[in-house]
């Protein structure tokens, strides 16, 4: 029966919890037996309840963070009017996709015309009204296709993924790996995706899910000959159409008075709404004017522009319209609109437009506000963080663009430079929420919710902030770009996100540091790019960087930098299989951070040391490392450390139970397997919680490789549900990983042929990804299957293989465990 079975579980667990406490609770023996029944008893209730109701893998791709489908969608333009025959064409098409098959492609819609005509007007309305239909969210970005820098199509996908709630903890690698991500976690699933402003066919082909619920809305200047697309030609108002969306601008009233100058408006308007909406939002707030008067200027304007040269990029009719709608607007106004188009940042929330005019936040949005309502500026939506996003319609921000020059030099530059610094002042204190302990020794402690807003804050700003470091750059703002990419390399490493970002930015930093000549902020760089290096497999490299830092920290006597650059370089060693050289490192600086009393740097560098401790197969000092540093994360509140360290605890006991088990002691080995399990299933359950789900398939794995005869097929299951994940994480080295603990499980099971099959994948996979040290693990791993199946013969080409690595890598414990097997496989005669 599957209660039995689960309390038969709940007895296991139970008795390693009154184990694990009976060295501090002192009970009598009866007691502890009563103890320990009762607590099968509801531990067996609480597996058989939960495993009828959980999903037997964790949910992949279940939208967002916390369940909640992303909505990224932008609100419908207030004044929306017209285009009644254009939003029932897009009814008839989406409602006939509704009836097609399982089998169908992904409806894909293209709605191209000139710009200004009101295409992604359409769009948002259109979105808005078959919203119920996408139930798993609605995806947009403005693919900036009007401007001479549009969004590459892999900066989408990353923010599309990092909105379905994916972590992205290892690097995709290029556009191809991020495409196959797109396609595993929209399978299944219904999304709405918005792709406004395409430059071309090529923007837009990568974001194109393979999905049949899903569907696809993309608005371009020019037709972009989708294969499989529905695409419609958006034309200019009728006349009748402008005249209402006139009317619900400046009133009705006006109209119905002088309804020829409306209609003249209009057609001086050339019929483009952008042109309307600039003109109706200036009426609305000049109730002395006339719409003669209106009429008047800007045939004028319109006359005036005719006898200029012109750049092509803005129709004549917008340029007259938003002329006349910029001379209207105070002074600040004007200054704000020009100040705005000289970011490059695709939209920006409202205390930008304070910074920029050196006023408080609240009257900057007042002057922002004044923008919006004379329709020279527009609302993008609401961010992640909550808060509301302004733009620019690409249109205007060339008009305003061309006006720059009216500003100082100085004085635009001023303004721009207190923008950074409020970007600057952001990005740190959302990096020090998230990881204290990069930015000082004991940093203080970070709260979840802190940590979560911190994610949230990087998710919204992201492309803006990457605009605003190369924007300092670009002005040779060296300490500012400095502290910029330190702020945006923080965030990055504790998310162990956006890792093509965090390496171009960490070179940005290097270089602005080298710039600015201040040797502690380059060391810190260099730190800084090592750890994405390391992060990325270019050890080499990273180990270059590490060295050089940890040089300068100890002429500059900055002794906490140099004993977090001694961690970095053990780790960096310790990943290339120099795990002699690596040693001491780690125990240099974890005898360092103790004298700098950072106990939190000092136990994170323990877990570490019993890593490789543990690789070199001695766990009884790695598990005295590991108990003194989850005191230590404990006694401090660190959840997120505990339960890493947890994991590595519940491998070190794992390594324990199984030479107990060589041995022969049965009974101390089925105690130490059970006390493993649980570690680890209270450290994935940590890492569930939290929503770290690359954590939990590292848990997965490590519970997958325990060793216990008695759990194999079990263990089995949990390495299958961790390679899902990493699938799903597009963590190829991870994959690698996990295909090394399948084939030790199979190979414990005695099922030869498919362990061999798993390792030789490890080996192709490590192989691919230049990690020596891994493919000469995965290869001896494979010869010592061989022989413990009794296959001396064919053990010996793979532990040959893996002899040769290790000599060249100089890894001495490799070498001699390799040695070992060899003489087993090839005994004298």
């Amino acid at each position: 029966m599957p209660w039995a079975a689960s309390v038969s579980a709940g007895l296991a667990a139970a008795a390693a919890s009154v184990l694990a406490a009976s060295v501090e609770w002192e009970i009598p023996p009866v007691a502890k037996v009563g103890v320990t029944l009762a607590a099968a008893v509801l531990v067996g209730l609480a597996t058989w309840a939960t495993t009828e109701s959980r999903p037997k893998r964790p949910e992949i791709g279940g939208g967002g963070a916390g369940g909640v489908a992303p909505d990224q969608w932008p609100p419908v333009p207030e004044h929306f009017t017209g285009r009644a025959e254009a939003l029932a064409e897009l009814r008839d098409v989406f409602a006939a996709r509704r009836k097609a098959t399982d089998l169908s492609p992904p409806l894909v819609v293209s709605v191209y015309g000139r710009g200004g005509v009101g295409k992604s007007a359409l769009m948002t309305r259109f979105g808005q009204e078959v919203a119920d239909w996408f139930p798993d969210g609605r995806l947009y970005a403005d693919l900036r296709g009007g401007v001479d820098a549009p969004v590459r199509p892999d900066e989408v996908l990353i923010g599309f993924l990092r909105a379905l709630d994916v972590r992205l903890t290892t690097d995709p690698g290029g556009l191809d790996e991020l495409r196959k991500l797109w396609l595993t976690w929209t399978k299944g699933r219904k999304i709405l995706i918005g792709l406004d402003n395409a430059h071309d066919a090529a923007q837009v082909k990568p974001l194109i899910p393979a999905e049949p619920g899903c569907a696809v809305l993309v608005t371009s200047r020019a037709p972009l000959f989708l294969n499989g697309t529905h695409d419609t030609r958006l034309g200019p108002f009728s006349e009748a159409h402008g005249v209402e969306l006139l009317a619900r601008l400046s009133g009705g009233a006006r109209i119905v008075d002088d309804l020829d100058s409306a209609k003249e408006i209009v057609r001086l308007c050339d019929y483009l709404p952008l042109a309307i909406n600039i003109c109706g939002g200036r009426l609305a707030t000049r109730e002395q004017w006339t719409l003669r008067e209106m009429a008047g200027r800007l045939a004028d304007t319109r006359r005036i522009l005719d006898q200029l040269e012109l750049a092509p990029t803005v129709d004549k009719s917008v340029r007259a319209s938003v002329q006349l709608s910029y001379d209207d607007c105070t002074g600040m106004q004007r200054r704000l609109l020009r100040l705005l188009s000289a970011l490059p940042a695709p939209d920006v929330q409202g205390w930008v437009a304070g910074e920029l005019l050196d006023i408080s936040g609240l009257d900057g949005a007042d002057q922002l506000e004044a923008l919006i309502d004379a329709q020279l500026a527009e609302c993008s939506g609401t961010d992640q963080t909550g808060a509301m996003r302004y733009r620019l319609h690409d249109l205007v921000r060339v008009f305003a663009a061309e006006l720059t020059e009216q500003d100082e030099s100085e004085r635009r530059r001023a303004a721009i430079e207190r923008v950074l610094y409020g970007y600057r002042r952001r990005a740190e204190e959302a990096a020090q929420n998230r990881w204290p302990q990069d930015w000082s020794r004991g940093g203080r402690r970070a709260s979840a919710d802190g940590q979560l807003r911190a994610g949230d804050w990087l998710n919204a700003e992201r492309l803006s902030l990457l605009a605003m470091i190369n924007l300092a750059m670009q002005l040779e703002m060296w300490e500012l770009t400095w502290g910029l990419a330190r702020a945006f390399c923080s965030l990055c490493h504790s998310l162990r996100a956006y890792w093509a970002d965090w390496k171009a930015v960490a070179e940005i930093g290097c270089v602005a540091a080298e710039r600015s000549g201040d040797r502690r902020s380059l060391a810190i760089a260099l730190l800084d790019s090592a750890s994405v290096h390391g992060g990325l497999g270019l050890r080499d490299r990273a180990l270059e960087e590490a060295q050089l830092a940890l040089k300068t920290f100890t002429e500059l006597g900055e002794s906490w930098w140099a004993a977090r650059s001694m961690r970095t370089i053990g780790m960096t060693l310790f990943s290339d299989g120099h795990l002699d050289r690596a040693q001491d490192y780690l125990i240099g600086a974890i005898t360092a951070f103790r004298g700098e009393e950072d106990l939190w740097w000092m136990a994170r560098t323990q877990r570490n040391l019993a890593e490789m401790r543990m690789a070199e197969r001695r766990p009884e000092e790695a598990r005295e490392l590991l108990e003194d540093a989850l005191e230590i994360f404990k006694r401090e509140g660190n959840r997120y450390s505990e339960a890493q360290t947890l994991r590595v605890y519940g491998e070190v006991l794992a390594a324990q139970a199984r030479g107990e088990l060589a041995a022969g002691d049965h009974r101390v080995a089925t105690h130490l397997f059970t006390r493993a399990g649980f570690s680890l299933d209270r450290a994935a359950e940590m890492f569930r919680q939290r929503g770290e789900l690359w954590e939990e398939a590292r848990c997965l794995r490590a519970a997958g490789e325990v060793g216990d005869p008695a759990n194999g097929l079990r263990e089995l299951e949990y390495v299958r549900r961790a390679e899902e994940i990493l699938v799903a994480l597009g963590d190829s080295w991870g994959v690698a990983r996990n295909a090394v603990s399948a084939g030790r499980g199979l190979a414990r099971l005695g099922r030869m042929a498919e362990s061999e099959a798993e390792l030789r994948r490890a080996v192709q996979g490590f192989e691919e990804l230049q990690d020596r040290w891994w493919m000469a693990r995965s290869l001896r791993y494979l010869g010592e299957a061989h022989l413990d199946a009794g296959g001396r013969q064919a053990a010996v080409g793979p532990l040959e293989q893996a002899r040769d690595i290790y000599r060249s890598l100089g890894n001495e414990a490799g070498m001699r465990r390799t040695l070992e097997l060899l003489r087993r496989a090839t005994p004298s005669t």
